[in-house]
């Protein structure tokens, strides 16, 4: 019997963070998670997306946004354009009442400000599509001048709404990879390829209270009083995380229409991103600027394999202290086990990288960079004769 083709790639990292809150609640405490009935802090899927989306987009020039002010960027283009900010302004209102259902924004005496429409739902487009809606108003530039500004919710945009419609349905690598959802518009919605887990500590960890004061500079230079100009508190920890993801390389090669080039660009830029992304919360505070200790990409034909249930008995530190060494031998040898009861006729590929100096068995072939182990499971996933289908 054939192989079956390559459908998933699993990427499985081990991460150590030093005293940080990447991820904070709406109460700005350290998000956590009651798991194997131990607290372990934890970073929401969304943050880490958002930092792989960030770091994907500075590495591959293709750039999304997401916003509800979709209005107020097609008309600081306009004023860019040199037209009358007045006529900017109207034909942003237009451009975003045409985008979907809204609202608009109001002064801070509760008033209607005219021309400034937030759409109801966030509009996520490439950011190409700014400057097409753009250069859809200069094209109906002398109705916009003769229209009415949008003073209220019920008024109609004069764009022709299938033109902006046809614009909100354009798509680029960054949409394709993480999907979008955009009920407003027919069509426009994207499954996306990828799926991120929470990141959470593979050990038990305690939230930390930081007391901190800042200085007044004039009390402190005239000495005429003591004390401090502020005072506060704000909570961290700090952990060896197990982060996990896995690209469905047949949603992918549907959504950029089966370009081999494409889909391998979109797979390599996005592993990459997963590997070396951090989210930014405190990071002047902070700076928890660490690589990963361990990364492991398996390509499967079956399903997707997270590892995170190894640590439902949390890890116990070295006896010379330390939960990274012993993170990595828990994921290992879960692997093995995991893989022995699913069968290895499905994995066609699999390696890692580290910074552990033992061969840790399981995990397929090491490799010396993130860049070797990335070739390779892609060679694995994508050079095969049946490979993803759209």
């Amino acid at each position: 019997m054939p192989a079956a083709p390559a459908r998933f790639i699993d990427i499985h990292i081990v991460q150590s963070v030093p005293f940080a809150n990447l991820n904070r609640d709406d109460t700005n405490s350290v998000k956590t998670v009651q798991y194997g009935n131990t607290l372990r802090t934890r970073v929401s899927s969304q943050s880490w997306k958002r930092a792989i989306r960030t770091v994907f987009q500075d590495r591959s020039g293709e750039t999304a946004l997401r916003t509800r002010r979709i209005g107020e960027r097609v008309t600081r283009l306009l004023i860019d354009r040199e037209w009358p900010k007045p006529l900017a302004a109207r034909a942003g209102g237009h451009i975003a009442a045409a985008c979907s259902k809204f609202e608009l924004a109001k002064d801070p005496d509760k008033q209607i400000i005219p021309n400034k429409v937030l759409t109801n739902a966030m509009v996520y487009v490439p950011e190409a599509a700014v400057t097409e809606l753009a250069d859809l108003a200069t094209q109906h530039r002398d109705q916009l001048r003769a229209a009415k500004d949008i003073t209220k919710p019920t008024d109609k945009s004069i764009l022709p709404k299938a033109n902006v419609d046809t614009i909100l349905r354009t798509r680029n690598g960054v949409i394709n990879l993480f999907g979008r959802m955009l009920a407003e518009v027919d069509d426009a919605g994207v499954d996306g390829a990828v799926q991120v887990a929470h990141a959470m500590t593979t050990h038990a960890t305690d939230v930390e209270l930081d007391y901190f004061s800042a200085v007044d500079d004039i009390t402190a230079a005239w000495a005429d009083s003591s004390g401090s100009g502020h005072m506060g508190h704000a909570e961290y920890s700090a952990g060896t995380f197990y982060r996990y993801a896995t690209l469905d390389l047949r949603d992918l090669a549907h959504n950029t229409g089966g370009s081999p080039g494409e889909l391998r660009e979109l797979a390599h830029g996005f592993l990459r991103a997963f590997i070396t992304s951090l989210p930014q919360a405190k990071k002047n505070s902070t700076a928890a600027h660490t690589i990963p200790d361990l990364v492991h990409v398996s390509v499967r034909s079956d399903r997707p394999l997270s590892y995170a249930a190894a640590f439902e008995q949390p890890v116990t530190a070295a006896t010379e202290g330390g939960y990274g060494a012993p993170t990595r031998e828990v994921l290992a040898t879960y692997a093995i086990a995991a893989n022995t009861m699913l069968g290895t006729r499905h994995i066609i590929g699999a390696g890692w990288t580290s910074l552990e100096t033992k061969t840790l068995q399981g995990l397929g072939t090491r490799h010396d960079s993130f860049d070797d182990l990335l070739t390779t499971a892609l060679d694995n996933a994508l050079t095969q004769p049946d490979g993803p289908r759209a």
